[in-house]
């Protein structure tokens, strides 16, 4: 190796030891599993790794004209790449397509979300064959799209175009929520449960075990607690839905989530007709990999701890966040609790290829961003973040909106070539036993 290679391969190392090194000693072979999801593809390394993404923006790429006091300190989503978007049932019961996947949210510069983003379409389009130029203009889109929608929304919202629902969608996300639309709570058991003796159970196997009597009275016990939690508008859901029929583990959840307990909740339904059970999960949060490079007391004394934080900043994020989003406690571990919903569904960038129809969701996309970025501030039902981010976002970049989208642009690409080398050297490190542990 040469000297820089060495040096970055020796970075790595040290930033995912520092990140996952606890939880690696606890479980390791959940990490080899982790880690060779990461090692597939150079975006799916770069979904598993933002504790690298964070630490380079402590680093190299640390120089950022477009930060104040104000806008370093957005409720952001944390790591808002490419496959962090989907369809969600809101509160209202309306379909929309947002930013989903919020467990690593905290406060912090609006611009690391977008630079996180932005490489994270350099990824996608490489993936793809596109050239550069077509890189940059698919970022560019992205980039004024999220501005012009800011802007709009800092100017009294009569412009914003607002939440991507199935009144505005067309194209590609129209045919999302369409799917969506066609999921049912039916299915959703049906896939998950059998009945037996007249009664809804958790079906066993591919990740889900049983549990023993103290852990399902823990469970339990933790459960009650996290009813506190919810919103008062939850409250017309008590109390037959929140009768516990069955607790099961699950393993294996998620390349962001190795090593971690989660547990599904199977509960009465609003009638006790059996197609009206619902399944939650309760699932262990963890420290979000932007918090290490945040030094915010303000915002660090804020939660109690990392449940609370993960579902404070989904309600920050979301204008109408899941009904059944709440938190508690397990073993002194935070958790994080929500609804295993019926109509979640991903946006798969494989059936979207063309330059034309990237470019029409990116659009969407930094739509969608603008509006969470904004529903986070002085007037949603936090005291967190104290002021307009909209306007103090639109205030920083000023009249330099090519600046702006050029600094996005340029990081997209540098970023992308980065990750593409990083992936390499992690599968070097990762195959020839370099990675302490594993």
């Amino acid at each position: 190796m040469t000297d820089s290679v060495d040096r970055r391969s020796t970075f790595i190392v040290d930033v995912l030891t520092d990140e996952f090194g606890a939880s690696m000693a606890l479980d390791p072979a959940a990490f080899r599993r982790k880690f060779r999801k990461m090692a597939a593809s150079p975006f799916a390394f770069y979904r598993g790794s933002a504790s690298l993404f964070y630490a380079d923006q402590r680093g190299d790429f640390a120089d950022d004209a477009f930060l104040d006091e104000q806008t370093s300190r957005v409720w952001i989503h944390g790591d808002l790449h490419a496959e962090n978007f989907g369809t969600y049932m809101n509160a209202s019961g309306r379909l929309v397509f947002n930013v989903n996947d919020f467990d690593e949210a905290y406060v912090g510069p609006f611009s690391w979300d977008l630079k996180r983003l932005a490489a994270s379409v350099a990824l996608i389009g490489y993936a793809k064959a596109l050239s550069d130029r077509a890189i940059g203009e698919l970022v560019t889109g992205f980039a004024r799209s999220y501005l012009t929608e800011l802007q709009a929304i800092a100017a009294g919202g009569d412009d914003a175009i607002g939440s991507i629902t199935l009144d505005n969608a067309d194209g590609v996300l129209r045919r999302v929520l369409q799917e969506a639309r066609l999921n049912t709570r039916v299915d959703l058991l049906a896939a998950q449960t059998t009945v037996d003796n007249y009664e809804r159970r958790f079906s066993l196997g591919d990740g889900v075990f049983e549990i023993d009597g103290e852990t399902r009275k823990k469970v339990c016990a933790a459960f009650t607690a996290y009813l506190d939690t919810l919103p008062p508008s939850t409250a017309r859901l008590r109390p037959v839905a929140t009768q516990i029929k069955d607790v099961v583990l699950r393993k294996g959840v998620g390349i962001g989530s190795a090593g971690l307990p989660s547990y599904n909740l199977l509960l009465e339904g609003h009638t006790e007709a059996l197609e009206n059970d619902v399944v939650i999960y309760m699932k262990q949060a963890q420290v979000p990999a932007v918090a290490r490079h945040i030094d915010d007391e303000r915002v660090r004394g804020y939660f109690r701890h990392q449940g609370h934080r993960t579902a404070e900043s989904q309600r920050a994020l979301q204008a109408h966040a899941d009904p059944w989003l709440g938190f508690t406690e397990l073993d002194g571990a935070g958790q994080l609790v929500a609804e295993v919903s019926p109509y979640a569904a991903d946006l798969d960038w494989s059936d979207v290829n063309e330059p034309e129809e990237l470019a029409g969701v990116l659009a969407d996309l930094g739509r969608a961003v603008a509006r969470m970025h904004s529903v986070a501030d002085d007037e949603s039902s936090h005291d967190l973040v104290d002021y307009s981010t909209e306007e103090a976002i639109v205030a920083a970049i000023g009249d330099d909106t090519d600046g702006f989208v050029g600094h996005l642009v340029e990081f997209a690409h540098a970023y992308g070539v980065r990750a593409r080398t990083d992936h390499q050297l992690f599968v070097d490190l990762f195959r020839n036993g370099r990675l302490p542990g594993i």
